[in-house]
């Protein structure tokens, strides 16, 4: 009982930077009306500001693959979290600090460094401490914490928000915002002094004395031994097998199969509702400008609710069920927004297609893709492959946040055929390809032990 309270205490502690993940990039949702406002950005400069936290996500990952090989991945979480909290204060842009959208871009580039190297490290840390049988619902807990983040700064905002005018949150607001950061980000620091180093990385630098140690204190005596009986036959095979060679055909395979799965995330288009729901709520679906930070607030909540389906499922009825069921909801979401933004008959309609799309997501791309990524690639290879899968996530999550306001408020979307609705029949055939992809590549991975998944690959 001891052990499983201890695990599941670092795994919330782990999991915060997930918290940090969906906190920093949902108040760019709350305050990118107003600071768009103060700097009377274009629509492309817009997408600037919003997308360029995503260039530093994506440095970030690639690099959390050599920092957490070399440092660990304890003490590259930490980095994460002092990178977490520099980005919430400078981007403020504090009074004595000169105001500029180039100074506001790099502050928030360094949070996309925080959270690039913490979406490798934190879920891929859950996953090597967890237990085959709980992998998946604990490696879920990230994804929880990420919507849990978008929802407590939903709140945050819509309160700040709420009790300034129009033109408070116009000249300050928005600063108020991203400071409020701040809290969670100095909590993540402190408490991460407190988490053991991860079982599986101790073996791999060949200190098992440590490594069984930390087992022990997760897992208890008896399950301790199995697993460190695993991993040390693990890493014994592989001494014996060659150098790594990245471009063998077998190695490549995993790895751009991991990469092209996690791409197919973003393509979803679910951050072009995020980042840009408060423009969509307003733009397409006819709310007022008081009305849109409400609307996000219920937008989070049914991304709350619905991730903790798939904690309480993905174990159970595994990860490939969940993909189909949600891919579904998806299209069916998008269709029914798609259909009356196009026949111009926005309305309830409209935003329960966006719910319906949100709740599907969070059952199943959303969490499914972490826990994936976290436990398909062998352990020798882990730390790399994750790092170029991630990072091509964050690469094609630029891509969309970027693209997406250049679509959405381009000519040929707003004609007299598509009324606005072409961004989302783009987004459901993408969903078509999930379906398609994971049919034909994606193996089932639960109840499987990190060790026993590497022969599914041999």
């Amino acid at each position: 009982m001891k052990s499983r309270s201890f695990l599941l205490l670092i795994t919330s502690i782990s999991a915060l930077g997930g918290f940090l993940f969906g906190y920093d990039t949902g108040v760019i949702n709350g305050a990118q009306y107003f600071l768009s406002q103060y700097f009377n950005l274009d629509p492309a400069m817009k997408g600037w500001v919003v997308g360029s936290a995503l260039i530093g996500c994506l440095v970030g990952a690639l690099s959390a693959g050599y920092l957490s090989m070399k440092i660990g991945r304890k003490y590259s979480l930490i980095i994460s979290a002092l990178l977490f909290t520099i980005s919430a204060w400078g981007s403020g842009l504090p009074a004595f600090l000169p105001e500029s959208v180039t100074l506001l871009v790099f502050f928030r580039i360094l949070g996309g460094l925080g959270i690039g190297i913490a979406s490798m490290s934190a879920p891929m840390y859950i996953a090597e401490i967890a237990p085959s049988n709980k992998r998946g619902s604990l490696v879920t807990f990230y994804q929880l914490a990420i919507v849990i983040g978008f929802f407590v700064v939903f709140l945050v905002t819509y309160f700040i928000g709420n009790n300034l005018t129009i033109a408070e949150n116009i000249d300050f607001g928005w600063r108020r915002m991203f400071w409020s950061e701040l809290i969670p980000s100095g909590l993540f620091l402190v408490l991460l002094f407190f988490v053991p180093k991860s079982p599986r990385w101790l073996y791999l630098m060949r200190r098992p004395e440590e490594g069984y140690g930390t087992l022990v204190k997760i897992h208890g005596a008896d399950l301790a031994k199995k697993e460190a009986a695993q991993i040390q036959d693990s890493i014994n095979q592989n001494i014996e097998k060659p150098k790594i060679n990245f471009f063998s055909k077998s190695i490549l395979g995993i790895i751009l199969i991991g990469t092209v799965f996690s791409m197919l995330q973003q393509f979803t288009g679910i951050n072009a509702v995020l980042y840009y729901g408060a423009d969509i709520f307003e733009k397409a679906l006819g709310f007022s400008k008081d009305d849109v930070l409400l609307q996000q607030i219920l937008l989070a909540f049914i991304n709350l609710i619905f991730t903790f389906i798939a904690m309480f499922t993905v174990d159970k009825f595994g990860r490939k069920p969940l993909i189909y069921i949600g891919s579904v909801g998806m299209i069916l979401g998008f269709a029914l927004l798609g259909i009356s933004l196009q026949q111009q008959n926005v309305g309830m309609i409209s935003l329960i297609g966006v719910l319906l799309f949100i709740a599907s997501f969070a059952m199943s791309m959303g969490p499914v893709v972490w826990v994936l990524l976290s436990e398909m690639f062998p352990n020798r290879i882990r730390s790399a492959a994750m790092s170029i899968a991630v990072a091509a996530q964050w690469a094609s999550n630029y891509l969309v946040s970027q693209f997406f306001p250049v679509i959405s408020e381009s000519e040929t979307n707003m004609n007299d055929f598509w009324n606005g609705s072409l961004p989302y029949l783009i987004f459901i055939i993408f969903i078509i390809i999930i379906i398609i992809f994971t049919y034909r590549y994606i193996p089932e991975t639960k109840n499987k032990s990190l060790e026993e998944l590497e022969d599914i690959w041999d």
